[in-house]
């Protein structure tokens, strides 16, 4: 069956014994509101005859479904998380995807001084020492995770009023941000294709420490016999492949690139 997939997929045609399987995907919220998969997806499925259904969720839920078995593959974006999962033996063939990077945007007046900060920490400490409202999405997504270990390395636990855990993904974290005139640390791809971003402006990017990078893997099925990881492998070996990372590159909004495709030892710059 693998081999029957694979040599399909070479030929780029429909697969016909895959016509009418469905993979399940456990994904991040920032690749599904950028509309990466919008693009990508319905090509994939062009090609090989196999559906995905993407579960967008924040990394840590990604992961959590995906030890409960009830995911084929994941494309997540915190890499200490995705090697624990790994070494418990509950994924197999982690492989780079693509990268973007984080950004700090803001209300234009900027009160904190965020645009002239020197570092992302420097950034939030500025925050901080303003009392500057941040809204943060808290819900042990990738973005979280990232947004903690700058707070760490600012010497910072962020606490107060000022600071509002919303429990909630990124277009909802925007959108508040939006409504109270706050801060927010959001993913490159989906700040672009955000439409409501009124007052909200860019403010901070550059710093290497916003290096983004995304990986897909594949569910162990000696974990979850019922995993089609067949169907997951053909999906890694597709989006990693020239054609694959070539539509990856042309996906842009405006004219701006959302992600660099990082496959197989290909180098990304910290965006733009």
């Amino acid at each position: 069956m693998r081999f029957l997939l694979l040599a399909a997929l070479c030929l780029f045609a429909p697969l016909s014994v895959a016509q009418g399987q469905k993979l399940i995907l456990a994904s991040t919220t920032s690749t599904q509101n950028s509309g990466l998969y919008d693009y990508l997806l319905p090509v994939f499925t062009a090609d090989t005859g196999i559906a995905v259904h993407v579960v967008a969720v924040g990394t840590g839920q990604a992961l959590r479904i995906a030890r409960n078995g009830d995911a084929d593959a994941l494309i997540v974006h915190h890499r200490p998380s995705e090697e624990l999962f790994i070494s418990e033996g509950y994924g197999l063939n982690r492989r780079d995807v693509m990268v973007n990077d984080f950004v700090i945007v803001g209300p234009k007046g900027d009160s904190a001084g965020v645009a002239t900060a020197k570092s992302a920490g420097d950034a939030l400490l500025r925050l901080r020492k303003n009392n500057a409202l941040f809204i943060s999405r808290g819900d042990e997504s990738g973005t979280y995770f990232k947004e903690l270990e700058i707070w760490q390395s600012a010497g910072v636990t962020p606490k107060g009023p000022w600071y509002r855990e919303i429990g909630a993904g990124m277009g909802a974290a925007l959108n508040m941000a939006v409504a109270v005139e706050g801060y927010v640390l959001t993913d490159r791809g989906t700040w672009l294709s955000f439409n409501n971003k009124n007052n909200l402006v860019l403010l901070f990017e550059g710093d290497p420490v916003l290096f983004n990078p995304y990986s897909i893997i594949t569910v162990n099925p000696a974990k979850h016999p019922h995993v089609q990881a067949d169907l997951a492998g053909v999906l890694t070996d597709w989006i990693t492949s020239e054609r694959g990372q070539s539509l990856i590159a042309a996906f842009a909004i405006d004219g701006q690139q959302l992600f660099c495709p990082s496959a197989n030892g290909a180098k990304c710059a910290v965006m733009p």
